[in-house]
């Protein structure tokens, strides 16, 4: 699991670098249009091709970290193997949903690598760059997707019940207290030896 979380937080970086960009680019055309009644030709578009590949390439770290939002109100009053076997349905189910995302993704990839399609505006982008980091992204998550599905039924044969809800369970209330305290020491120690 540990490669598994090493390539899941490179690609969080890869896309949260991607939607920076974006935004940077994003805040140079509105200062332009405002001062200079100029732009920059196909920033929105650029934009929204980074949203979408930076989105793929994050999900995986949040399915990882367990950062998806779920609402848990009655959740939490469930027993134990109740709550773990709905998360286990939840996963399967979450990742059936981009699996097949993925599958329309890869004929919609394979249309614009036949056609050689183009984005209609002024950049004429080849779509199927764009299209291709995207389903790259669909493909990390999948495959993060399906070696937690595997690891969580190796633990439930094995019993390791509370192994299991900290690989696929919300967090609790407890566990986001610890991050935050752990966070903060860090900091600290990092402002302390600076």
């Amino acid at each position: 699991m540990i490669g598994v979380r090493r390539f899941a937080q490179w690609g969080l970086w890869f896309g949260g670098a991607l939607v920076l960009l974006a935004a940077v680019l994003i805040g140079i055309d509105v200062l332009m249009r405002k001062f200079l009644a100029r732009s920059i030709g196909g920033a929105d578009e650029l934009a929204g091709y980074s949203l979408a590949i930076g989105t793929t390439w994050g999900l995986g770290a949040a399915l990882l970290d367990r950062a998806h939002i779920r609402i848990d109100s009655l959740y939490v009053l469930f027993p134990q193997k109740l709550r773990l076997a709905l998360d286990l349905l939840a996963l399967v189910l979450f990742t059936a949903f981009f699996a097949l995302t993925l599958w329309h993704g890869l004929g919609v990839v394979g249309q614009s690598w036949t056609s050689e399609s183009r984005s209609q505006s002024a950049l004429e982008t080849p779509t199927i760059i764009p299209q291709f980091l995207w389903i790259a992204g669909l493909v990390a998550f999948v495959g993060i997707a399906i070696v937690i599905i595997v690891q969580s039924l190796r633990l439930a044969l094995a019993g390791d019940l509370n192994g299991m809800a900290q690989l696929i369970s919300t967090r609790s209330a407890e566990e986001e207290v610890e991050d935050e305290i752990r966070d903060l020491k860090g900091r600290q120690d990092r402002e302390g030896s600076a």
